[in-house]
This record gives C-alpha cells, structure tokens and sequence, in this order.
C-alpha cells in the first residue's frame, strides 16, 4: 500500500481496509478453479501464504460479513461454517489472537446448539437450508439470544481488530513510499 492511501486509512476502519485486498485475492483465486476439489487445495494454499494476523483478520470478516445480516443468515452460515472444521476452528482461533474472549464465548455457545440440535460437523452431511430455523423453535429462542447479544459484541470487536493492527502494522500492511 502506498504511503499516501495510508495516510487516508482512519483507526475505524482499518481492518475492513486490510481485509478488502484479502477478500479478492480469494475471491479471484476461486473463480480461477475448474473442479471442486481445485479449490479446496487452494483454499488452504491461499490460507498458508497469509501472515498469522491476516489468518486471523480474514476469518474474521468472512465470518462476520456473512452472520451479521440478518437473523436467518447467522444461523444459515454459522451452521455451514461448524460443517467445516478448517473454517470453524480458525475462526474461533482469530478470537484468541486478538484476545477477544467475548466473541470466542458467543462461538462456543453456537457451537453448543448446533451440536445439542445435533447439526452436521461435516459438509458431507450439511443439507441445512435457511427455512429450517423456522422450525425449530427452541433453537430459534437460543439463536435469537446469541444473535441480539453479538449485535453488541461485534463493533466491540471490531475496535479491538482496528487497535490491534494499529499497533501491529507490519503483520497486516506493506507500506510503500
């Protein structure tokens, strides 16, 4: 990145800005696929090459850019991320690297439904769709809960990631002069 663009980054946005150029890379990587199993080797080849700090921030967004829309969709992707351990493990471990122990405790709660609701844990068995939720409404309680209590948590978040890679700008940023 360019010193001058950098200079117009503000500490509220940050994360979102180191997060975008992550965001296409992928996205790019995975249009350029022409079989399924392709892109799961290149998933994890995109995800090896990235700094622990840009592990950490771009499962994050990719968590939080899908949940934080609506009720339904929390639920939806939050169960397709727990059907996928490579996905749902690191994105309790980016809680952990950027010491956020209240989103990292609002995963584990999720995790707790999903499993007592005896949800997939594998994308073999996922068949979930968006409808479920409808019925089953102890879960949609639980759910409901989760979700009302994320809406505050996660501009918390945020502002930790922003502070965070504030203090920690070579893990995150390659400034050019």
């Amino acid at each position: 990145m360019k010193k001058s663009d950098y200079d117009l980054i503000t500490d509220s946005n940050i994360s979102q800005v180191c997060f975008e150029p992550l965001i296409k890379t992928y996205k790019n990587r995975v249009a350029d696929q022409i079989s399924l199993s392709n892109i799961d080797q290149m998933k994890e080849q995109f995800y090896r090459e990235l700094t622990h700090g840009q592990r950490a921030l771009f499962m994050f967004y990719a968590y939080y850019n899908h949940v934080s829309k609506s009720l339904t969709e929390f639920y939806w992707w939050s169960a397709f991320f727990f059907a996928q351990p490579k996905s749902w493990s690191p994105i309790k471990t980016s809680m952990m690297y950027f010491d956020d122990q209240s989103l990292l405790i609002s995963l584990e709660m999720i995790e707790e439904e999903l499993k007592r609701h005896h949800y997939p844990n594998t994308i073999e068995n996922f068949s979930v769709k968006r409808e479920n939720l409808e019925l089953n409404k102890e879960l949609k309680f639980s759910l409901e809960s989760i979700y009302a209590d994320l809406d505050k948590v996660f501009p918390i978040t945020i502002s930790k990631i922003n502070k965070f890679i504030e203090q920690n700008k070579q893990e995150f940023i390659e400034i050019i002069e």
